[in-house]
């Protein structure tokens, strides 16, 4: 029995452990510290913003740009019915309504036909979630937003350096959020980015992270805020982690590239999904197998389990949990993708043998024979952009 493979594990040089300890030294260990401005600089940067607001989580980060909004009771927000929890719950921590529409089969991302149909008087915002790694369609939601007058706000948890025409996700809307949870692109451990080019936003949004504290006397309150800081010895961790983020992308195309070698040719199998106008990054493999049952699903799952292989289930629809279902959601294609779906290990540091393994073992679960082992620079692979199986001449 081999050693277990899990779906995901941060990837920690030393580059982060003296960055992080540098952090410890200087006695600068809570939320005030070069690295929190430095991190915040330079993820701006990267993203192509003018302000990049560290927070506590992606979820806060969320938070805060809605309140930072004014979104409240009796408002609406369209957001995709697959996606992780923390994206509806963000909008009712308000006391606004999430409104559920259904997603791209391809993409999995929201779908801008449904959105459009779901506008009402009340709709206020749409979130954008770029989902496994890959952007929504955002010159289309931005059109439909700008032709309605609604706020834009991608959340980018999964999909960080992902890009639209050249342009980065955190610079396609309104504004931005990211999570830098242990499994993401980029990782603090726990941590969040608001990105934005608004500088309104920006200050209300600071303001109301440090409990809306008065910037002239000190301790005084006008109205009730939160506790949404990142910590310097986060940021460290995160300024780290986003100098390798190139290295991080190339890994993540890589491995996905071996999987595509190893599976895009069964019958009924579909892998990541990336549109003409987009740069994926990969960041969960995803496998669907037409025609599976959840229950079959879950069994194969546990099956791969037993083989050492660790693997997770797409996202539940939200309309399906008990405190957002709502009889006249009708999201089809999230429904049926989210019973078949599963993601594969991809972790940086997964090696060649590890994804031979996980995919023959796929392959001859199935019914199919295994394929011999290759390294990444051994074969042409195909081409990342669909599902083709030329090789690519990008």
């Amino acid at each position: 029995m081999r050693d277990f493979i899990p779906v995901s594990q941060p990837s920690v040089t030393a580059l982060e452990t003296t960055y992080v300890l540098d952090a410890l030294q200087s006695g600068w260990i809570s939320s005030l510290g070069q690295y929190i401005t430095t991190f915040e600089e330079q993820f701006a940067e990267y993203c192509g913003t003018k302000y990049a607001l560290t927070t506590s989580s992606g979820t806060t980060a969320l938070h805060l740009a809605l309140e930072s909004y004014g979104i409240k009771a009796g408002d609406e927000v369209i957001v995709p019915d697959l996606t992780f929890i923390a994206t509806a719950n963000a909008v009712a921590y308000t006391g606004a309504k999430p409104v559920l529409v259904d997603i791209e089969e391809d993409t999995l991302c929201i779908d801008p036909v449904a959105i459009e149909k779901a506008i009402t008087p009340n709709t206020k915002a749409i979130i954008a979630v770029h989902l496994y790694g890959h952007p929504a369609n955002m010159p289309e939601i931005n059109r439909i937003a700008t032709q309605h007058g609604l706020i834009v706000i991608e959340d980018a948890a999964e999909a960080h350096g992902a890009s639209i025409h050249g342009r980065r996700t955190g610079a396609l809307g309104h504004c931005g959020v990211f999570s830098f949870y242990g499994n993401k692109v980029i990782t603090c451990g726990e941590g969040g980015m608001l990105t934005t080019d608004d500088e309104d936003l920006y200050c209300r949004a600071r303001y109301l992270r440090d409990h809306a504290m008065s910037s002239t006397k000190r301790y005084w309150h006008d109205e009730i805020g939160f506790n949404y800081r990142m910590t310097n010895l986060q940021a460290a961790l995160g300024l780290a982690q986003l100098h390798r983020i190139d290295d991080f992308l190339s890994q993540k195309q890589a491995i996905f590239e071996q999987y595509h070698y190893y599976l895009a040719d069964i019958p009924n199998v579909k892998l990541n999904f990336t549109a003409s106008w987009a740069s994926n990054v990969f960041w969960l493999v995803c496998l669907e197998i037409e025609g599976l049952t959840e229950q079959e699903r879950d069994q194969w799952m546990v099956e791969l389990k037993q083989r050492g292989i660790d693997t997770r289930p797409y996202f539940c629809p939200l309309s399906a949990m008990p405190m957002y279902h709502d009889a006249s959601v009708d999201t089809p294609i999230a429904h049926k993708v989210a019973q078949r779906g599963i993601n594969l290990p991809s972790y940086f540091d997964l090696s060649d043998s590890d994804i031979a393994y996980v995919s023959n073992t796929v392959r001859t679960g199935l019914g199919y024979a295994a394929k011999p082992d290759i390294q990444l620079d051994a074969i042409a692979l195909p081409c990342r952009c669909n599902s083709q199986h030329s090789p690519c001449t990008h």
